[in-house]
């Protein structure tokens, strides 16, 4: 069952105006932008117990394939929790919601048998110390799957755009978001093995914005 929300004061995350803006553009993508069936390729043939960083308004929980016996969803957020929550119960399989920080995960160690990382290390304040305690909850050979966005790799002309918003209004427009991340080196410094992912466009059609540029892919703990 889900974990009753703390008191606000108690939120390790407060963006109650950038929630609400994301809970309405994140269906948006999902239908339009192509995300939807980027969530379906992240989610397949995974199975036993799963964490979920950031699940924001839980897009993903009806997604997991019913191989899942368990995801463990931790959302800073209480307005996005509370939405997480309630599609916790329209799931598949069983949803538990938490409060909680990447940087502090309120999971025992070596309890899970895969992670998902879905649009959130760009928000992180600590993208080192929260794949950490990835790799500290997850079992030895546990996966990672991640599905991000990042730094626009080989167009200078864009990189240029992302490091400029990046150090003035992006973050603050969006919630603590960076356009310009590296999350596949993140990951390899973290010292995950065996990755594997590709690069996408999202939207594949379209104008092209300093968001658009995504990584899908997966990784072990050694």
């Amino acid at each position: 069952m889900p974990v009753p929300d703390a008191p606000p004061s108690c939120d390790a995350v407060h963006h109650p105006l950038f929630a609400r803006f994301y809970v309405r553009l994140s269906n948006a993508a999902d239908v339009r932008a192509g995300v939807g069936a980027h969530r379906e390729e992240l989610l397949a043939g995974l199975s036993g117990r799963v964490l979920e960083i950031g699940p924001g308004n839980g897009l993903n929980f009806c997604r997991y394939p019913t191989t899942v016996t368990e995801v463990v969803a931790v959302e800073p957020e209480r307005h996005l929790r509370q939405l997480a929550a309630e599609a916790a119960l329209r799931a598949h399989v069983p949803v538990d919601v938490l409060p909680g920080t990447a940087g502090s995960l309120p999971v025992a160690s070596a309890s899970c048998d895969a992670a998902v990382c879905s649009l959130v290390l760009c928000s992180l304040g600590d993208v080192r110390q929260a794949l950490g305690e990835v790799r500290r909850v997850l079992r030895p050979g546990g996966e990672l799957r991640f599905y991000e966005h990042g730094r626009a790799e080989g167009r200078r002309g864009m990189l240029r755009v992302q490091r400029a918003l990046d150090a003035t209004v992006w973050p603050r427009l969006f919630g603590g978001c960076h356009t310009g991340g590296d999350p596949v080196g993140e990951i390899r410094a973290a010292g995950f093995t065996q990755i594997s992912f590709r690069r996408l466009m999202v939207p594949e059609k379209g104008p092209v914005q300093p968001s658009s540029f995504h990584v899908l892919g997966s990784a072990r703990c050694p």
